[in-house]
């Protein structure tokens, strides 16, 4: 849910209302889809037609398919501060390419079923690469899912560092005991025209901003997002599930 931000709130305080929904957390999934149907905890029968061959022919059947599709953990990275300040827009004073970002938290064991009072962490590096420290806290946030198990950030396109593929980090705690940890990508072309732009443009760009990533090589396919044209900038949503 959106959060109004009239002062720094500890996450510690966030924690405690998430602990109600006394949910463990063991796996990270992205790319849920409908609920299961007849199926085992996760699947879902009949939702993607498959062909068979049968002793008659090729015939359609309905086969299990996965309701959830597990994404890689990456864990926090070195630049994760906790109690970041409850709130929707964590642009503050950073200039870059608006971006709308959706998060949904569903139990993947369960048909994908939305988490409701869920904490949700994001932080990323600014256009020029470069994370909040000492005191400050751009670009980073938390919030409480709402009743469809959905927050989402106002933010921008995160820039570049080192050799690392430009991400977003994104930790959920499903109590206050359990938390799990991920990044989404942007598709590199939509990067290639964002860093033409300033204040991305100050630098020499790389050719290759996510290919030239080894872990976005060997991941990127499961946790790369879908952004659309939204405002002056983008608009993406991204799966997040615990089981």
């Amino acid at each position: 849910m959106a959060v109004p931000d009239p002062s720094p709130t500890s996450r510690r305080t966030v924690l405690r209302a998430a602990g109600s929904a006394g949910i463990a957390a063991l796996a990270l999934t992205s790319g849920c889809a409908g609920g299961a149907s007849g199926a085992g905890a996760g699947e879902r029968t009949g939702a993607v037609p498959a062909t068979a061959r049968t002793g008659t022919g090729t015939a359609p059947v309905p086969v299990p398919v996965p309701a959830c599709v597990l994404a890689p953990k990456t864990g926090d990275g070195p630049y994760y501060v906790p109690h970041a300040r409850l709130r929707s827009d964590i642009v503050e004073d950073r200039g870059g390419v608006p971006l709308r970002l959706d998060l949904t938290v569903v139990r993947a064991a369960r048909g994908c079923r939305p988490l409701a009072g869920i904490a949700v962490d994001v932080w990323h590096a600014d256009a020029l690469g470069t994370y909040s420290a000492d005191g400050a806290a751009f670009l980073r946030g938390t919030q409480l899912t709402d009743a469809t198990g959905t927050v989402s950030f106002r933010t921008i396109v995160p820039g570049w560092y080192a050799h690392v593929a430009p991400h977003v980090h994104v930790k959920v705690h499903p109590d206050a005991h359990t938390e799990a940890a991920t990044q989404v990508f942007l598709p590199e072309e939509l990067l290639r025209q964002v860093f033409r732009r300033d204040p991305y443009s100050r630098r020499r760009a790389p050719a290759h901003p996510n290919t030239r990533d080894d872990r976005f090589a060997a991941k990127g396919a499961l946790m790369t997002l879908g952004p659309v044209a939204y405002g002056a900038g983008y608009r993406a949503a991204f799966t997040v599930g615990v089981e």
